[in-house]
């Protein structure tokens, strides 16, 4: 059953000088618990908008986003409704989400409900080794740490209020590789012993293969496929996912080049008709100039907003 429920969710961004920009076009996903759900894409697609939209922090324009059954409603100045603590977001830098003034021990324990301080400060201390630091880092100052240790104290601050689902927004991209691997493996025992749900943003599509149950990919704000990880990255079904595919590198010494996307995300504000992707799209045909393809189910689970996928001699999957 999805803990976390995004139903054609669109985002609408004022523009300078009047109209608007839709960063995010109907998007829909969900997360059980248990689950670690990549979503990906280049920037500028609308994942972090969403991410946003998910936790509350920017209010949807239409379309609905469910948390345990309870419609999440956007931030304001008040208190978080309680029904809503459960539900975390982890920024993508590190270096800027932590007080510098504060020890990571005073900011992890802000979301833990204990009311004595001894409960409070051992649970702090098990919230740090939970995710690989001594419990002498919660006495520390950010300054302290590295990059990964500052993401790790990111991911305990957001632990501490005994979370469902955590949306964590680019969380390895300012981070070198071997800090990258590290946390990723951190994420995917945290979803497996602790049954969190967990969406994961990220561009890298190497490291969402590594970790994600399910995958959905984003292009200009919509969704263009859905589905099992290994399945849609062995066999993917639009060109999009393929050209995203294309271009990991891969480390097995044929000296080849990965493959670049061609041309750059249309302006939001200005999509193309029909298909979004087919200016960039190598198997476009007359139908893709004028008719947007709806995301559409394929066999085992998996969707595909193309009007090639599916059909007989292309794209079978």
């Amino acid at each position: 059953m999805s803990v976390l429920e995004l139903r054609d969710v669109v985002v609408d961004y004022e523009r300078r000088g009047g109209g608007h920009v839709r960063a995010v076009a109907g998007a829909s996903l969900d997360v059980e618990r248990g689950q670690i759900v990549g979503l990906v894409g280049e920037s500028g697609c609308g994942k972090s908008t969403l991410a946003r939209a998910a936790v509350g922090l920017v209010p949807a324009t239409s379309g609905s986003v469910v948390f345990e059954g309870e419609p999440v409603t956007p931030m304001t100045r008040r208190a978080r409704p309680a029904a809503l603590v459960r539900l975390q977001l982890v920024f993508q830098n590190p270096y800027s989400s932590l007080n510098p003034r504060r020890t990571a021990g005073s900011q992890i324990a802000d979301g833990i409900g204990l009311r004595t301080n001894a409960a409070r400060t051992a649970r702090v201390h098990e919230l740090c080794e939970l995710v690989g630091l001594p419990g002498v880092a919660a006495s520390r100052y950010p300054h302290e740490f590295s990059g990964g240790q500052r993401q790790r104290i990111a991911i305990a601050r957001a632990l501490a209020a005994d979370p469902a689902v955590i949306v964590l927004d680019e969380p390895l991209a300012s981070l070198d590789a071997s800090a990258q691997a590290q946390l990723a493996n951190l994420l995917a025992a945290l979803a497996r012993d602790l049954g969190l749900g967990l969406l994961l943003i990220s561009h890298d599509l190497a490291i969402v293969r590594h970790v994600a149950d399910r995958v959905s990919v984003m292009y200009l704000g919509k969704m263009v496929e859905t589905g099992a990880t290994l399945p849609l990255w062995a066999r993917p079904a639009h060109p999009y996912t393929e050209a995203l595919i294309a271009a990991v590198p891969r480390p097995d010494g044929g000296g080849v080049l990965p493959e670049s996307l061609p041309g750059e995300v249309p302006d939001p504000a200005r999509p193309p008709t029909g298909c979004r992707f087919h200016p960039r799209c190598p198997y476009v045909f007359d139908r893709c100039l004028t008719e947007e393809p709806p995301l559409e189910s394929l066999p085992n689970g998996r969707a595909a907003a193309c009007w090639l996928a599916g059909i007989q001699g292309f794209r079978v999957i």
